[in-house]
């Protein structure tokens, strides 16, 4: 026998069936193949982001969203299939709006959301939409107990303004403009680096 023995002295590694396998196979890319999303949105969002407008509102609160720190940029094909930047302004840097005007796209960034008064960082991945990793605002409250419902409300209002993100943008790439202003207007910003 190889493998794991249970305590019976039989086999513990169950053989798989082949259709389960498939089926697995099958489902993983189709979740990679949606990928190109998650990076048409965080490549959009860092697009927007740089006219220090808002996203969107939450509320009637307006959302801002600014790249910081840590990038990395994806692609299929060429020369170079990925790219990190590091710095305060790399994001916004000219090497990476020359990569994405090669065909490279946001694969995962380090963002700020700030609503209001409230600044939250994030680690966004483009494969599924993960937050990697969040920093959440100070807390006000004094009491333990308060402060552990204040952390939960603010974990609350990140995922709303994650979430906002997403939609804001699913509903500019759904419109008939998408195709003929959107993705010129991006494509001459990318552009601008060269």
């Amino acid at each position: 026998m190889r493998g794991d023995v249970g305590v019976d002295g039989q086999a513990t590694e169950e053989e798989k069936d082949v259709a389960a396998l498939e089926a697995d196979k099958a489902r993983e890319q189709l979740l990679r193949g949606r990928t190109y999303l998650g990076r048409e949105l965080l490549t959009w969002m860092l697009w927007r982001s740089e006219s220090t407008e808002p996203l969107f509102e939450h509320g009637e609160t307006p959302v801002h969203v600014h790249f910081a720190g840590r990038i990395t940029l994806k692609g299929a094909l060429g020369e170079v299939t990925e790219l990190s930047a590091k710095g305060t302004l790399a994001p916004y840097s000219d090497q990476v709006k020359r990569a994405l005007a090669a065909g490279l796209l946001v694969h995962n960034a380090r963002l700020n959301l700030t609503a209001g008064e409230r600044s939250f960082e994030v680690s966004l991945d483009a494969e599924h939409l993960d937050v990697k990793a969040a920093k959440l605002p100070e807390l006000m409250t004094e009491e333990e107990d308060d402060r552990e419902q204040e952390r939960l409300s603010l974990s609350d209002l990140l995922g709303d303004l994650v979430d906002g993100c997403i939609r804001a943008f699913l509903a500019a790439r759904v419109t008939k403009s998408w195709n003929k202003q959107t993705v010129p207007a991006m494509r001459a910003w990318m552009e601008e680096a060269a």
